[in-house]
């Protein structure tokens, strides 16, 4: 399975792609928040991070997130419909128009907590926080589709829901975002049994 740390990179591209960008959501369709909704959508997607979220995130910043957040979701669906050669060249455009590099920080505390003295960032110091984060998403999907666990990227398989998620099971068999995706299909497919059955 993934490390931890691209787990945590892999999460926060599913949180980023599924709140910034329009489509469908259980069922219904789903517009993405604009003005100053959307700055909220950041925060709540990256809440995790709130610790590293500027106090003022400015509207530039989340237009970059967002125009992340769409190529993140082309990456999901390219995988989806298995054309990883797709995924793959817009995982290396995010990676250019992200500025991703791999580089060591001294973590918070240089490691005197029993934390590791050293993190691995993808992106430089002086770096917007909305590049970091892309940067970060950006190498997360390249380990993915570059690796052994390209699979795991998914789009929710329920009706009328688009929303992506990261394949975490032991056995690669998830197919939703979302167990009320999963029950809503369940369900669906109930209905339409017992309604053959009369």
């Amino acid at each position: 399975m993934f490390d931890s740390h691209v787990a945590v990179l892999l999460d926060h591209a599913v949180a980023l792609v599924n709140a910034l960008t329009d489509g469908e959501a259980r069922g219904r369709p789903y517009v993405a928040p604009r003005g100053a909704e959307l700055l909220e959508a950041v925060e709540g997607a990256l809440s995790d991070t709130a610790a590293s979220l500027p106090r003022t995130l400015d509207a530039a910043q989340a237009e970059f997130l967002v125009a992340a957040a769409r190529s993140m979701r082309e990456v999901f669906q390219a995988m989806r419909d298995d054309r990883q050669d797709d995924a793959a060249a817009t995982v290396n455009r995010l990676l250019r128009d992200s500025g991703a590099r791999p580089r060591l920080d001294r973590a918070a505390g240089g490691g005197r907590d029993g934390g590791p003295p050293w993190q691995l960032h993808f992106h430089g110091a002086d770096d917007s926080f909305a590049a970091g984060h892309s940067a970060g998403c950006a190498t997360g999907l390249a380990l993915a589709v570059g690796g052994s666990l390209a699979s795991r990227l998914g789009v929710c398989g329920a009706d009328r829901c688009d929303r992506v998620y990261v394949d975490t099971s032991r056995n690669a068999a998830r197919q939703f975002c979302s167990t009320a995706c999963q029950n809503r299909t369940k369900a669906a497919a109930f209905r339409t049994r017992k309604a053959a059955a009369t």
